[in-house]
């Protein structure tokens, strides 16, 4: 069987990670649509597998979640009736939990916006942290059975609340609400109020926004397990690779994961 070389998958992994669909890369590659789509699950099971193994004993102190919704197949009001209710299939969540300090994405989860996905996404943050740490989230419930279950009472969590107005100029498709304010909840132990924010994982998501949700486009996921590589692929780019511009080095290396600036090509060596 012919194995592409190094060059050409650096090629086709850069073009991913910058949010050029299966079929983009595949024309500026030259290579066929089964290939792309072949190393885009071989790539992200791999870059799972690593920051699995490798984000770990975190020494992160204040965390923010949040959750950034896509879709999978198709939009829900156009997925057929047998599928309806079937993950994958229609609305896909992707909950994020970012270090406001190092900006490391330690974790995050490909699922329903449901207690249950809460659950699994909280308790493995939980096992990546070294220390006491200060949470916060917005306002959806199940996280806060999911940061009792996973914590209990070793943390300091609160919850900000975010007020939302009209859309502006009357506009109701694709315009933000306007926010009119928040409430900041504390809800465990005691979480510093100066530091009661979800803004820098707003912005994180803004970033998986620009690159790999991009709306208005027919470049989305067809099946789950491609959106759960692309994401892995995403945060091992966002993680190891790209220098962070405040902080001037990657968020691995900030966090005391990595000694060194990642490139495309150390991401192609973690395949084999």
């Amino acid at each position: 069987m012919n194995k592409l070389n190094t060059a050409k998958r650096v090629a086709i992994i850069s073009a991913l990670v910058e949010g050029n669909s299966l079929r983009s890369t595949q024309r500026m590659t030259g290579v066929s649509i089964n290939t792309v789509t072949k190393l885009l699950v071989d790539a992200g099971e791999a870059c799972a597998r690593y920051q699995h193994e490798t984000l770990r004993n975190l020494p992160c102190k204040r965390i923010q979640c949040d959750e950034i919704w896509s879709f999978c197949y198709a939009k829900a009001k156009n997925v057929p009736l047998e599928k309806q209710g079937i993950l994958g299939y229609g609305d896909v969540w992707n909950w994020t939990a970012l270090c406001a300090d190092t900006k490391l994405v330690p974790s995050w989860l490909v699922g329903a916006r449901d207690g249950i996905h809460a659950s699994h996404f909280i308790a493995d943050l939980a096992s990546r942290l070294a220390n006491r740490a200060q949470l916060t989230t917005d306002g959806h419930k199940p996280y806060l059975e999911a940061v009792e279950g996973a914590f209990g009472g070793e943390i300091d969590y609160a919850m900000l609340i975010k007020l939302y107005g009209g859309s502006p100029d009357g506009e109701h498709r694709y315009s933000p609400a306007e926010c009119t304010g928040a409430i900041k909840t504390p809800i465990v132990g005691t979480p510093d109020e100066a530091h009661i924010s979800t803004s820098f994982v707003e912005r994180q998501n803004l970033t998986m926004r620009m690159r790999r949700f991009t709306r208005l486009t027919n470049g989305f996921s067809k099946k789950l397990a491609n959106l759960e590589a692309a994401v892995a692929l995403h945060y091992m780019d966002y993680n190891f690779v790209r220098r962070h511009k405040t902080l001037r080095v990657s968020p691995a290396m900030a966090a005391g994961v990595s000694s060194k600036l990642w490139s495309i090509e150390d991401v192609v060596a973690i395949i084999d």
